[in-house]
Formats: C-alpha cells, structure tokens, sequence
C-alpha cells in the first residue's frame, strides 16, 4: 500500500500503522479479529472522500467504524485494507426546533444528541442499548432499534436524508424527498457495504406530556406474551414493552436489589403522551394484566421510582457481564405469538449443549436476545456457546422469524443468509451489491454468504403461501415471454394511462385481488396488489383492524409504485416481487423489525414498476384507524439519478419493465 500517498491527501496526523495502533480497531463486540493495514481517524468529511477515492484507485478495502459497538463483526477488517474512523466526526451541526430535524456528522453519540434535544422539549426516538456511547452513524449503518422502536420506529423511521461517501470515491445526497426508488432506504441498515455516511439529518419528536411505567411479574412466558396481545389488540400501543425471564432478573438483582419480582417471566411496560391519554391507557394495561394472571402489578409514581425500574433492564448487559469475562448475545425475531415456541426451544438447545440462556426480549415486537455468559479462553465452552446460539438462531427463522431484529449481519451471520433467503433473493442482493461496488471495497464480506464458498444448511424458511392462480399467470407470462421483450406493467391505470409500446407484453395486476393473510395475533396483513383501497379499507374494518394508507381510488400496488406520500413507508414489512428474468423474490417478512440484509422493499416505493412487479406486500396492522392525507397526484420523476438507475439495472438488466418510465 503506498500509505504516503494516502498520507498526503488527509490531514496531518490522522493516519495511524503503528501495531498498537492496529489492534485497537481489530475486534468489535463480536469474537471475530482482523488486523487491518491501516487507519485514518478522519477529521473532516474531505478525509472520508480523499480516503475512499484513494482507496477506489488502488484497489484497497475499506471499513468504516463509529464506536465500535457493533455485536455481529460489522466492522472486522477481514481483508485488512483501511479502516476508516468517524469517531472525531461527531458535531450536532444544527437543530432546527420548528421543522424538528437535527443535521449530525456520524460520530455523534446517541446519548449527545438526546441531551441536546431535551433542552428545546424534543428527543431522538431510536433508542439502542448502547445509546450511551454507540453513534448516529453507526446506528443508521446497522438500522438500530431499541425499547422505544415499538411505538415510534427503528432509526430508518427517523433518518430524513444523508450525505454519503459512495465506493468510487464521489459524494452523494440521498433523502426521502428525492423522485423515484428509495435509496435512501437502501443505505440504512447496509453496514457500510455501499457506502460511508457523512453527514445525517434526522427527525425529532417533541417529548410526551406524561409518561407510565409499569412492572408485572407473570407465572410463565406465555401468560406475560398473552398480556402483551392483549395489550396491542386493546389498541394500546406502549413506548416500551419489554420482558425478562427469571434468571435474568436474579443476575440483576445480585448486582443490587431493585426490588423485581421473582416470577417466571416479567414486563416493563413505558407509556407516553397526553396525561389524560396516559392515564386511560395506564389503567387499561393495569387491568389487562391481572386479567392475564398477572401475580404482581406494580406503577412508577415518580420519575425516580421509573427510572430504579428501568436500571434493571438496562443494566441487565452488565449484571451478565460480572458473571464471565465474556457474555453472547444473540439477536433473533419470531412474530410476536412465537415467543412461547422460541423460549421452549431456546432452552432445549441450551440444555442440549450445557450452557445457561438469559432471556431478555422487546415483547411488543418478537425481538429476543438469549444471551450466555462464557469464557472464551475455555474453547470447548466458546464452541458449544457458538454452536447453541446458531441453533437459537437457526430456530428462529424455522418458526417463520428472522436473524436479526436490530444487531446486524455483519460477519457473524453472513452464512446464515441462506437460511432466511431463496438463492434468487440472494443473487438479487448481490446483484445490488455489484451495482453500487463493482469492486467489492466497502466493507467487504459482510452481510452475504460469499459465492461459490462452501455451502452450509441451507435454505430453513417456512415456505410463504402458494401464490395465487392470477400470480401465477403473470409469473408464466413473463417467463414464456421472447428474449428481450419489453414489459408493461399496469394496474388500474388511475396514475398512469399511456398507451402501450407497439411489441410489448403487458402485464395487468388488477386481477391479483387476493388478501392472502390477516394475522390478528400479530396484527400483520399480506395482500396481493391488485385490491383496491376502497375495498382493502372496506374488509379491514369489518374486522376492526386497520392500515395505514389514504383511502383513495386505485390499487395498492398503483400506490406503492407511484409513492405519492412519503409516509407510505412506515409500516411496510415485505414484499413478493416478480423479476423481469422469471425469478419471484421474497423480501422482508412477516415480523415488525427485521436487519436482515438490504431495505429492498422500500427501496421498490416509487419505482413505478421498473424494478420488478410486486405482487404481494406485508405490512403492520393496527387496532385504530391511522390519519393519513389523501393520495397526492402521482408525479414521474424527470430523471432518476446515476444510483439509482445501477440499481435499476441490478433488478432488470436491460430495462425491460416499463421502459422509458421514471427517468
């Protein structure tokens, strides 16, 4: 490496080779090390651009790293190469209190910009365990969650726009305003591997009149995750829902007694808003509660008993951590009526390989973390650690969850992709990968088993519904087409009305009018995209469950092609996505947080069909009908930008679905 070079392009001082040095930025909070050749502890954003393009020329992979926190290999150096610190990047450039966004370079610690906002009565919603010393960057690059996602969202529900350091070196401002696909979408969430974040504007939230807190204890698991459906069906919808199993508890209270109950299982219910509200609410939860067998119902009434309630949960990392030199936590999602299934089989594999499982979960939304205490000097102990949370893992996604609800991929889990994705879906991602880093120099490695390596278990996933029959025509269609047709996809024409291409094959949606799942339990809903709004808002309402979408004319797939609000985003969970070469992908899934992989199905919102047909979408229900505005008038974009047109063609080589549309 011709480290002189690099050297003089960045500030003085900021480049780093010496062993010591190196070492440092070795490991994260994962067991994984690789050394790389060196580190530039960037100073300003033009030390990130001069970085990369440097690395771009010569051929050098680079990682970009904020504080380290990251628990599944995110930013192991596997291939050595450049490190690239944002930790020194850590200004609050500007808060705009009457728009409530605040702009931040990536190195800003979550817990820094929280104060900062409390000052002027707003806060920063993301809210990982970690929030104390993890970074904005770093939380937007692994699409943090935390207690507080359940009601307001993950950090990709809360970032408006970014500046990004693309792998070839150029800068590129992505934001949720732009025409077109989302890439925004595509950003957060992909650790680094298309890119390296800048600069930040996120949206803030002004802090709730009131907040609750409550605590019960419960006799099993699954009386504690019946409350917590009653709770959601209630049309209650808590700040924070959080549990911890038995053995957790006590590992806290050794540390200092807090007062918990001993029951088998417990809940740390957070609410907030008007006081009235909070009240009302804070009553209904009490009472559903001891409705759910509930042995002990216990309320905050100062914000100095709430937070002794909360020091337990938080510091429940740490209470494991005195019990060994080093704690495994693992990071899986079922849907939500699951729960009892994954503990029963969490503690089964723990038995089975002799290790202890400590439990804690975000109840609200089927994220749960077992974690083990072990030394990782005892290698026998380390391999059956390793190997019984594989298997948690590995029974999360057989009972239809997913890898990882808020920790990540990164080099831990990359293998166990192929679990959760079809090799069509895989290729897909790669495919995007490609696009974006030909070169494969940020962040390499990571996220996706890497081609022609040898294959492990393979893919575990419950298989989704059969499609339909009027799927599978149009599926048929496409793939009996002549090579090089050109394709029009049209759903009710209520958007777009051009008249097809002479040569082309068109493609009606309109016919796929099928709900094909209304889960109450978990309050998820999949449904083809030929149904109408009328008719979609009709049926859930018969129901008492309700989406959030305007309840204009058209279809939903009209709806989501077109993007005719920004807020169309916030509850979509899935997709099933017809290719222009045949192949159908699944992404996304059925549970409410999901960082498994690339955001693709936001990224399809406002492709206006020219990345694939989407044939069914998932999303969240809810038990109260959500103010939406009306559909806007559908606008194509003029042109779509350089990006996005390589992702474009990542997804339909050649441009063949709705050719001459959307730039």
């Amino acid at each position: 490496m011709r480290l002189a070079e690099l050297q003089a392009r960045v500030s003085p001082g900021s480049l780093h080779v010496s062993p010591t040095e190196l070492s440092v930025y070795s490991y994260d909070g994962a067991l994984a090390r690789a050394r790389p050749d060196a580190v530039l502890i960037a100073r300003t954003a033009a030390d990130v651009r001069r970085a990369v393009a440097w690395c771009a020329e010569n051929k050098v992979p680079f990682i970009a790293r904020g504080a380290g926190t990251n628990l599944s290999g995110g930013c192991i150096p596997v291939k050595g190469g450049l490190v690239i610190s944002l930790a020194r990047l850590n200004r609050i450039l500007s808060l705009d209190v009457s728009a409530r966004v605040a702009c931040v370079e990536p190195g800003v610690v979550n817990l820094d910009l929280q104060k900062e906002a409390e000052k002027v009565g707003l806060f920063y919603a993301p809210d990982p365990a970690s929030f104390r010393v993890s970074t904005l960057g770093g939380n937007a690059a692994e699409n943090a969650g935390g207690p507080r996602c359940l009601k307001y969202g993950v950090t990709t529900n809360h970032v408006l726009a970014v500046e990004a350091v693309m792998p070839d070196g150029s800068a590129a401002t992505f934001s949720l305003e732009d025409d077109g696909p989302e890439l925004l979408s595509l950003l957060i969430g992909a650790e680094g591997t298309l890119g390296v974040l800048v600069k930040l504007w996120v949206k803030l939230t002004p802090i709730p009149e009131d907040t609750r807190t409550i605590l019960a204890g419960f006799p099993s698991i699954d009386a504690a995750v019946a409350c917590v459906s009653a709770i959601i069906a209630a049309g209650v919808v808590p700040r924070c829902l959080e549990a911890m199993d038995r053995p957790t508890v006590e590992s806290v209270e050794a540390g200092r007694p807090l007062g918990y109950p001993k029951d088998p299982a417990i809940l740390l219910i957070e609410l907030d808003g008007s006081r009235a509200g909070c009240a009302s609410e804070a009553e209904a939860v009490e009472r559903l509660c001891r409705e759910s067998a509930a042995s002990s119902v216990r309320a905050a009434t100062d914000p100095v008993e709430r937070e002794r309630l909360w020091e337990g949960r938080r510091g429940a990392y740490a209470a494991l951590a005195r019990l060994a030199p080093n704690v495994l936590v693992e990071d899986g999602v079922v849907p939500r009526d699951k729960l009892p299934d994954i503990v029963r089989r969490i503690q089964e594999i723990s038995a089975k390989h002799q290790v202890k499982a400590y439990l804690l979960f975000h109840a609200g939304d089927g994220n749960i973390h077992p974690n083990i205490a072990y030394d990782e000097r005892d290698a026998s102990e380390t391999a059956r650690v390793k190997a019984a949370g594989h298997e948690m893992l590995q029974a999360c996604v057989e009972l239809g969850g997913s890898l990882s609800g808020e920790h990540g991929i990164g080099l831990d889990k990359r293998d166990a992709m192929a679990w959760l994705f079809s090799n069509e879906t895989l290729k897909l991602f790669h495919r995007v990968k490609d696009a974006i880093d030909p070169a494969h120099l940020s962040n390499p490695d990571k996220l996706f088993p890497i081609p022609g390596a040898k294959a492990g278990l393979g893919f575990i996933r419950p298989p989704a519904g059969a499609l339909s029959e009027y799927a599978s025509l149009l599926v048929d269609k496409v793939r009996a087409a002549p090579a090089g047709s050109a394709f029009r996809v049209r759903g009710a024409s209520t958007r777009w009305k051009d008249a097809l291409p002479d040569g082309s094959v068109e493609l009606l949606t309109a016919g796929l009018g099928r709900i094909a799942d209304l889960d109450k339990r978990n309050y998820t809903l999949t449904v083809e995209t030929g149904v109408s709004l009328h008719a979609l808002h009709r049926e859930l309402e018969t129901q008492g469950v309700f989406v959030r979408l305007p309840k204009g004319g058209g279809t939903i797939g009209g709806l989501l092609a077109t993007r005719p609000w920004v807020g169309l985003r916030e509850d979509i969970l899935g997709m099933r996505v017809l290719l222009s070469n045949g192949d159908v992908v699944e992404l996304g899934g059925k549970v409410v947080k999901n960082v498994a992989g690339y955001d693709l199905s936001r990224l399809l919102l406002g492709s206006w069909g020219t990345f694939g047909v989407i044939l069914e979408v998932t999303m969240k229900l809810h038990a109260r009908p959500i103010e939406v505005p009306p559909a806007s008038p559908a606008v194509l974009p003029k042109k779509l930008s350089p990006w996005a047109l390589r992702v474009r063609e990542a997804f339909d080589p050649g441009g063949r679905l709705n050719p001459g549309l959307a730039g």
